[in-house]
């Protein structure tokens, strides 16, 4: 990973267009080849970003003032007019473990695998923790219509999760092979604000009985 803190004006051009004035902010390209522009305040989430695959160039202008130039395979571009750099530096973060999820999402996670149907009638499991660049999804899913279907699974559903989510669907509908791939949210509780946010992406929630999905795993066991 590279971080780096400058002085920098950002534009973005693609489905829509938005501009970040000159200020001090944070720069940060992963090695996923990500590229992230970070304030020092008001969220956790960056004020711009560029999703991967895209592709990173480092030039000036005519009057020989640093700009970053990065670009998407679908050609959206991101322009970082750098004024002055802070600091720069580089770091290998080695292998990322994962996250570890406590035992509540963790076990729901396994049962919604053994019944994916409690989400959906006719959904089916393909595999659970499927990896895309940036981190797996908890279960993919096929519906009734043979469609694959991307589950995000949480113990309390809020905003992040939705966003979470979004990012996951917008790699995998890449694929040829998955596209169209529509997304369904999980959780025992789902925060009004997180429904409204995934309703607008097209994500439906689904909101999950833990004990009763327990008790319908103790019954099938009872069965054998």
């Amino acid at each position: 990973m590279r971080v780096v803190v400058a002085r920098c004006q950002v534009d973005y051009a693609g489905r829509l267009t938005a501009h970040l004035p000159m200020a001090t902010r944070l720069l940060m390209i992963k090695a996923d080849g990500s590229v992230l522009v970070h304030s020092d305040g008001g969220s956790y989430k960056p004020l711009n970003w560029m999703s991967p695959p895209c592709t990173l160039r480092e030039g000036t202008t005519d009057e020989g003032v640093a700009l970053w130039t990065v670009t998407s395979r679908t050609d959206d571009t991101l322009r970082i007019l750098i004024e002055e750099v802070l600091s720069d530096t580089a770091h290998d973060l080695g292998v990322d473990p994962g996250l570890q999820k406590d035992g509540v999402e963790k076990h729901l996670q396994e049962l919604l695998a053994e019944h994916p149907a409690t989400l959906a009638d006719g959904l089916t499991l393909v595999r659970r923790e499927y990896p895309t660049a940036i981190g797996p999804v908890d279960l993919m899913c096929r519906d009734a219509a043979g469609s694959s279907v991307a589950v995000e699974i949480k113990r309390r559903g809020e905003i992040d999760g939705v966003e979470q989510l979004t990012r996951y669907l917008e790699l995998l509908n890449r694929d040829p092979l998955l596209a169209p791939v529509r997304g369904i949210f999980a959780a025992q509780e789902i925060k009004p604000q997180a429904r409204v946010l995934a309703t607008d992406r097209g994500i439906t929630c689904a909101v999950v009985d833990y004990d009763a999905l327990r008790g319908l795993d103790s019954s099938e066991d009872r069965l054998f």
